[in-house]
C-alpha cells in the first residue's frame, strides 16, 4: 500500500499565520493570511463547521472514509483493536503570525462527562522556526482562585493572565509536551508542527481583538462550567521541565530516528525526528512524515518510491510495511500512541 502525498488542508480560522507554511514549501504566500494551519491526514473536522477540516487523499475520498473501508490496511490490527477505525491523532503544521490567545483544552474525564466524547485535546509542538524572542505561555506560574480566573475571564483582564503565566523562550528543535487543562497560547513568529488528540474542543480564556465571539469559547457549555477544565494550580519550573526535558533512551530508538517528547506524552501519540545517516527506517505503522528541510526520498517496502523535498506532507498507512528515508532532509514522524488497552467505550 502505497505511502500518500498529500495537498494542502488549511481551513479558515480565527487568527491570522505569516505565510510561513508556503515559504516553507516554496510556494506564493497566500493573500488571506487566516489560513495559518494544515490539518494533515486528518479525520476530525472543525467544530461545528464540518466537513472543515477533513482530509480528502488525491483520489477524492474523504480520508475517514477510506479508512473506514480498511481499517486494518491503513491502521494495523493491533491499533485496530484497541482504537476502532480511528487513527486517534490530528497532526497540524501550524504558522502562529500573532499571539495566540490565551486558551485551554479539556482532559479525557472532562471530555467523556460532558462532552460526550473519549478524548480531550493533550497536544504538543515541534518547533521548527522561531524568531529569537519567541516563546509560549504555558501554565500559572502560581495556584489561582476560581473566582480570580472567572473575573479574569468575564471582565477580559489579558494582562492580568498573562502575567500569571509561565512564559517560555522557544528555538527551532524543542519539543513540548502541553497536558489538557493547562492554559497556554502559542506566542507569535513561530512555526510548529502540532500532534494532538483528535478533537477541535478548546475553552477560551481571551478573545477580544480576535475574529472570535465569547460564545465559541465555552464549548456550548457556559463559562461556569466550562472553566472547571482549567488546571489552574502552579506550574513551577521543575513540573516545565518535564514536559520539556529530553526522552530519555530517545536517540537512535532505529537507524536515523530519535524519539521525541518526555514521557508524559506516551498515552497520547508520539514524535521522532528522522534524520537520514544515510537512512532513517520507518517500522510498520500508520504515521504523518512531514518534511521540515531538504529532499530525499521515501521507500517502502510494499509500495513505490516517493521524492520529497521541504513542506511535503505525507501519510503512511501501516500496510506500506517498513520505509526508509533517504537524502539530505530532515522529517517529523507523528504517529498515535502504542495500543495498549482499549479507549474508553464510544
Amino acid at each position: 500500500m502505497q505511502p500518500v502525498a498529500l495537498s494542502a488542508n488549511m481551513p479558515r480560522s480565527f487568527y491570522q499565520g505569516a505565510g510561513r507554511i508556503d515559504r516553507l514549501r516554496g510556494t506564493p504566500v497566500a493573500t488571506d493570511p487566516y489560513h495559518p494551519e494544515d490539518w494533515i491526514g486528518s479525520v476530525t473536522a472543525r467544530s461545528g463547521a464540518a466537513p472543515s477540516g477533513l482530509t480528502t487523499l488525491p483520489d477524492g475520498r474523504l480520508l475517514a472514509a477510506a479508512i473506514a473501508g480498511e481499517p486494518e490496511r491503513w491502521l494495523g490490527p493491533e491499533h485496530v483493536a484497541a482504537y476502532g477505525a480511528d487513527p486517534a491523532i490530528l497532526v497540524k503544521l501550524l504558522d502562529a503570525g500573532e499571539r495566540l490567545p490565551l486558551h485551554v483544552h479539556p482532559n479525557r474525564d472532562f471530555a467523556r462527562t460532558h462532552l460526550s466524547s473519549p478524548y480531550g485535546k493533550t497536544e504538543a509542538w515541534v518547533i521548527v522556526e522561531a524568531a529569537p524572542d519567541a516563546g509560549i505561555h504555558l501554565g500559572f506560574a502560581r495556584d489561582v482562585e476560581a473566582e480570580e480566573l472567572a473575573g479574569w475571564v468575564r471582565g477580559q483582564r489579558v494582562e492580568e493572565m498573562l502575567a500569571a503565566a509561565n512564559r517560555i523562550p522557544v528555538r527551532p528543535g524543542d519539543a513540548i509536551v502541553c497536558p489538557a487543562g493547562v492554559p497556554h497560547a502559542i506566542g507569535r513568529d513561530i512555526l510548529l508542527v502540532e500532534l494532538q488528540e483528535p478533537t477541535d474542543y478548546s475553552v477560551l480564556l481571551e478573545w477580544e481583538g480576535y475574529d472570535i465571539e465569547a460564545e465559541s469559547g465555552h464549548l456550548g457549555l457556559g463559562f461556569d462550567q466550562a472553566l472547571r477544565c482549567v488546571d489552574r494550580t502552579s506550574w513551577s519550573s521543575g513540573r516545565l521541565d518535564d514536559l520539556r526535558r529530553a526522552r530519555r533512551s530517545g536517540r537512535d530508538v532505529r537507524p536515523g530516528a530519535d524519539r521525541l517528547f518526555a514521557e508524559v506524552a506516551d498515552a497520547f501519540f508520539a514524535a521522532e525526528r528522522l534524520h537520514p545517516d544515510p537512512v532513517s527506517v520507518l517500522d510498520p505503522a500508520f504515521s504523518v512524515v512531514v518534511v521540515i528541510d531538504g529532499t530525499g526520498t521515501l521507500e517502502a517496502e510494499h509500495g513505490d518510491p516517493v521524492e520529497v523535498r521541504a513542506g511535503d506532507t505525507l501519510l503512511v498507512p501501516y500496510a506500506s510495511g517498513e520505509c526508509t528515508l533517504r537524502g539530505g532532509t530532515t522529517a517529523i514522524r507523528c504517529r498515535p500512541p502504542r495500543p495498549a488497552q482499549p479507549i474508553a467505550a464510544r
